[in-house]
């Protein structure tokens, strides 16, 4: 299960108009729950590096710029800060990137879920211009490089 929303900063700037605009210390995230039965989080950091955004681009994601899109991880425990650690080390050390990771490791101190609008976009709005363009090739990488994991 997945959520749409807000990490990094406070109650009172979690919201859209202001976290889009770059008024916040809020980054755009998504909150993941998952069974570690089914999933590990090396496979989540796998997918998040690989297939859903550009680790090496800083404070931006495509066409979209600022603080509020910068690559980062809010870990929840010490597990996962330092399975992230060592995956970024891997990857730098692998130089499957032609430039540094930028990813920040910041603790989870909270999040606030978007708009139920901003919930399922792609399913609500799959012809939407920047869903063609930008999630949608993610979706087929996502397929073409780990098809065990995903489903329509």
């Amino acid at each position: 299960m997945f959520y749409s929303g807000f990490s990094g900063g406070d109650a009172r700037t979690a919201d859209y108009t202001l976290v889009s605009a770059g008024l916040t210390n809020h980054a755009e995230s998504v909150k993941i729950t998952y069974d570690p039965s089914k999933i590990s989080y090396n496979q989540l950091l796998k997918v998040y590096f690989l297939v859903a955004h550009n680790p090496t681009e800083l404070n931006r994601q495509g066409p979209d710029s600022g603080k509020q899109y910068r690559s980062a991880i809010f870990f929840a425990n010490d597990e996962q800060k330092q399975a992230a650690q060592e995956y970024i080390a891997q990857l730098n050390k692998s130089q499957i990137f032609d430039k540094p990771i930028v990813t920040e490791l910041d603790p989870l101190k909270s999040f606030y879920q978007a708009a139920a609008y901003h919930q399922n976009y792609i399913v609500h709005h799959p012809s939407d211009r920047y869903v063609v363009m930008n999630d949608l090739p993610k979706l087929a990488k996502l397929q073409a490089k780990f098809p065990d994991m995903y489903s329509k």
